[in-house]
């Protein structure tokens, strides 16, 4: 017979092996493979200087790219009631 544990606050049964999966947070293989087969490549097209082209010639897909590695919430501890300044500078290359 297969033990199980209940759950209190659902009332059903909990897998005897619940809870034993990979640690919260850990990579799977897959995922860590994917990764490092495409920062490879982003190294071998020129790495920084092949982002800075695509900045320039796919503005949507390089800002597409942006939105994905910045943190999706900005906490900042403010003085008083000084507002978040934030400066946006657009440079033409050569400038």
């Amino acid at each position: 017979m297969t033990r199980t544990k209940v759950v209190e606050s659902t009332g059903l049964p909990k897998p005897p092996n619940a809870g034993k999966g990979r640690k919260k947070g850990s990579q799977n293989k897959v995922t860590k493979a994917l990764k490092d087969m495409i920062l490879g490549a982003l190294d071998k097209a020129g790495g920084e200087d092949y982002l800075q082209r695509q900045a320039q010639e796919n503005p949507n897909a390089f800002l597409g790219l942006i939105g994905k590695v910045l943190p999706q919430d900005i906490k900042a501890t403010l003085k008083g009631d000084q507002p978040i300044v934030v400066n946006i500078v657009r440079r033409r290359e050569g400038e």
